[in-house]
């Protein structure tokens, strides 16, 4: 007999702030949520026991503060144009230092970066080249501030949605950018291991959090397939996942970046939780 109805129950009970919260500090990625205002969004991830936002605009960053919760990421400089690209250094360089400048001012302890779009006439031994290249020049900036930069890995295989998958991009995957951190060799660089892409391009979720668990700086979540709920009809099983997590000792955060399709997507961040709060 299944157990859904009564695992589904039990998801969508936990509404006091932070009465049982013995996991991972959770997030919430605030594009996914669109057009639910940002402040009405901080207000009832507070009551679910969410500790912080990200993805959503600087100009936010202040009343979301003044609410009692944090910047959990700061965004840079999008992942279409990236430091593969020496024409984008400039950009990328300019844009990492504001989103570690910021970081600072709010207390958030990240600034995401990407590789960018694989490009014609750049080979990959020159695209890993420019990529380390731009990022050496910055790590000591943010090494300086006591900053993270993390480096998303993304799936290029989901054409369905320009938000659930991105063909093209080049660092698509998990063992290069890895690789990459390796060859900048700073403190300051660290991988954001977001499920869901790595589910969807390399699957043995728990083994590569075991293997490059030491690089780890941010985790993201999503139910596949569909960038989803973390519901009972996708193929991830979270808690384990989870679990696994905490047993390397991660002590930073977890931000849910799925895009809700129940009608009330409170309910679904409220689920969310439950299931990550193992």
């Amino acid at each position: 007999m299944s157990n859904r109805p009564a695992q589904t129950q039990l998801a969508t009970e936990s509404t006091q702030p932070n009465e049982t919260v013995t996991g991972l500090k959770q997030s919430i990625m605030g594009w996914c949520f669109k057009p639910m205002p940002v402040m009405t969004l901080a207000t009832e991830a507070k009551k679910i026991g969410y500790t912080a936002l990200e993805g959503v605009g600087a100009e936010h960053y202040p009343a979301i503060k003044e609410l009692g919760l944090d910047i959990s990421l700061v965004g840079s400089h999008g992942f279409q144009k990236g430091p593969l690209d020496p024409a984008n250094h400039p950009a990328v360089e300019r844009a990492l230092r504001t989103g570690i400048d910021l970081a600072v001012e709010y207390g958030s302890p990240s600034v995401i970066t990407f590789t960018g779009m694989k490009t014609p006439g750049i080979t990959e031994e020159a695209a890993f080249r420019n990529c380390v290249a731009c990022w050496k020049r910055v790590t000591p900036y943010a090494e300086q501030h006591g900053i993270q930069i993390v480096l998303e890995h993304l799936n290029s295989v989901d054409d369905s949605h320009p938000m659930k998958g991105h063909p093209g991009y080049w660092g698509d995957d998990i063992h290069r950018c890895v690789d990459l951190i390796r060859a900048v060799d700073s403190p300051a660089m660290k991988l954001l291991f977001d499920i869901y892409h790595v589910q969807i391009m390399h699957g043995d979720v728990t083994r590569h959090i075991r293997r490059y668990h030491e690089f780890a700086g941010h985790y993201h979540t999503a139910g596949n397939p569909g960038r989803g709920e973390l519901d009972f009809n996708q193929e991830i099983n979270y808690p384990p996942i989870i679990r696994a997590i905490r047993e390397t000792g991660y002590t930073g955060y977890l931000a849910q970046e799925f895009i809700p399709i129940n009608p009330d997507p409170i309910a679904s961040l409220r689920q969310a939780f439950t299931l990550c709060n193992v």
